[in-house]
């Protein structure tokens, strides 16, 4: 009889205070409940009539946004499988500045999906398999699918037909007029090779008060403030860019100083006078007419800039300041005194203009065609727009600069892959119709993710549906999308939102195009993540450091008391 060896349970893996969670149960299926919950976060938000979300972050600030991208970096997820699908996100905002809110979407919906398969007993590994042949075939019909390029040249009326689709998913009604400034923008500021076209180039500045109807588009970077000196408009000038503080060098200790006559009190300061005098005007001689200061701006070092006629602007925040460096071609000194010639920069106008009852400071470079070029100066200039918003509020304000924000991205985006697909979620409702017929096709137990697949794509015109007409209309228009797309030439059918007919409409016809890179880059994404979350079969979390949290004294901030 052979002998029993008694086994100890008590194997001490990790330390104390370890998570350590594994099984379909406990780590799969937990992953994907956690992603879903997510999902549903943003779902609803999608779409020309998404609701807007209302997020209060850890500093106390609002936001009031349908914004994807902006809700997720605001309320800090901290599950880590729904950061996976975060960082998907963010990936697909840094790539193509667009559809962020889909990635997040499709793969909560994709992970819905498999759930089903995995509790009828599929392997992960298998539905993993289906996923990525179901993602190659889906990429490789895309191509197919385009239908509408963007034109070259380009001009207004086609910049507006790109741009109006995306705009409208964040400002529906306002996207006419959202269109036209992003479209004059980007025109005004297109290198001769479109190729090279910056996004930075289009700068946006928010003016409270007024209406939409207000904002306008000024040739230049417009700064919200008035010079500080005397001098407020100047042509053709050398400029200079200081980070430090223009004023009298401060002793990094306290000193007492006995004055006993008259004679020593006036001369006291005489010192730092004459120094301050040198150096202001060794910038004078150098040429330099206009200084943009980073930081504070002394009286003493005013004086002597309206004395020898250098106008001076305060821009505080370092990216502007980085952006105007590119902008007038300077180096921005850490030092007070004359700049060399390599680093000092050069402006064509710097002038206070009224917006709205607002002064603003503007600086603008001239190039071939404006009016006072002069063809004899050489160099490529860096030219920028600066869209002027109006609005009531700076809730507003800031979501009025994110429709725009997706507007000129579209725009980068449509430069580098001018291929466009039917919007309203026909491209998709299409492309489940053709994985699923591709998923019949095929033998093994992968072909029942790929079907999957095919019926996590129809999340993006049933969401479109649903924020738009509710769930029990939502269905129905899905059904008859369905039948249009059996229907020979039928690949452009999408969502009507407004819901004029049936609650269909041709895509095409309505010129509502999405930008095929960011389709393709999308389901790229979106597949990676969840196709991550499924691979993870144990979840192992460390004790986190530091002592016992403090519980927060104040009350909350929803409290009725």
């Amino acid at each position: 009889m052979a002998l029993k060896v008694p086994k100890s349970n008590q194997i001490q893996l990790f330390k104390d205070g370890y998570k350590h969670l594994q099984g379909l149960d406990d780590a799969v299926l937990r992953n994907i409940q956690a992603v879903n919950e997510l999902t549903d976060l943003v779902r609803t938000s999608y779409g020309p009539n998404g609701r807007n979300k209302l997020v209060i972050n850890h500093l106390g600030r609002l936001f009031v946004t349908s914004d994807a991208a902006t809700i997720i970096r605001e309320i800090e997820v901290v599950h880590p499988a729904a950061k996976l699908v975060v960082m998907a996100s963010q990936a697909q905002e840094a790539e193509m500045g667009d559809a962020t809110n889909m990635v997040i979407m499709f793969a909560g919906e994709l992970l819905k999906r498999a759930e089903s398969l995995l509790v009828m007993g599929l392997h992960p590994s298998e539905i993993i398999q289906g996923y990525e042949l179901a993602l190659e075939r889906a990429l490789k019909e895309l191509d197919s699918l385009s239908t509408w390029k963007l034109p070259q040249p380009l001009t207004h009326a086609s910049l507006m037909t790109a741009l109006r689709p995306a705009i409208a998913t964040k400002q529906y009604g306002n996207e006419e007029t959202l269109a036209s400034l992003v479209a004059d923008a980007a025109l005004s500021i297109m290198p001769p090779n479109p190729k090279n076209f910056n996004v930075d180039n289009v700068r946006v500045v928010k003016i409270m008060g007024g209406s939409l109807s207000g904002s306008r588009v000024v040739q230049g970077m417009v700064f919200g403030r008035e010079p500080e000196g005397d001098l407020k408009k100047v042509q053709k000038a050398k400029v200079a860019v200081f980070t430090s503080a223009l004023d009298v060098a401060q002793t990094e200790t306290k000193g007492t100083v006995l004055i006993k006559s008259a004679e020593e009190m006036l001369n006291f300061t005489e010192g730092e006078e004459k120094h301050t005098e040198k150096i202001f005007k060794e910038i004078a001689d150098s040429g330099v007419k206009i200084i943009i200061a980073g930081s504070s701006v002394g009286e003493l070092a005013l004086h002597y800039l309206n004395r020898y006629g250098i106008a001076v602007l305060k821009v505080l925040s370092k990216f502007d300041l980085r952006r105007l460096c590119r902008v007038v071609n300077a180096t921005p000194l850490a030092r007070m005194g004359a700049p060399t010639p390599e680093e000092a920069g050069y402006v064509d106008i710097f002038e206070t203009i009224e917006i709205g009852g607002d002064r603003v400071t503007v600086l603008r470079q001239l190039t071939q065609g404006d009016a006072g070029f002069d063809p004899s100066s050489t160099g490529e200039k860096t030219k920028t727009a600066t869209i002027v918003l109006r609005g009531a509020t700076a809730n507003h304000l800031d979501d009025l600069e994110r429709a725009v924000d997706d507007g000129v991205n579209v725009i980068k985006g449509l430069i580098k892959d001018a291929r466009t697909l039917p919007g309203a979620g026909a491209t998709e409702m299409e492309l489940a119709k053709r994985v699923d017929a591709y998923g019949s096709g095929l033998k093994g137990l992968a072909q029942h993710a790929i079907k999957r697949y095919a019926s996590a794509l129809e999340v993006v015109p049933r969401t479109l549906a649903e924020n738009a007409l509710g769930g029990a209309e939502g269905n129905e228009v899905l059904s008859k999308l369905w039948a249009k797309h059996e229907l020979k030439g039928g690949e452009a059918w999408g969502v009507d939102v407004e819901y004029e007919e049936d609650g269909t409409l041709h895509a095409d016809r309505h010129q509502i195009y999405d930008s095929l890179a960011a389709k393709q880059w999308a389901l790229k994404l979106a597949t990676e993540a969840a196709v991550s979350v499924l691979s993870v079969d144990s979840i192992i979390m460390s004790k986190p450091a530091g002592g016992p949290k403090v519980p927060q004294q104040s009350g909350n901030w929803d409290d009725n008391d």
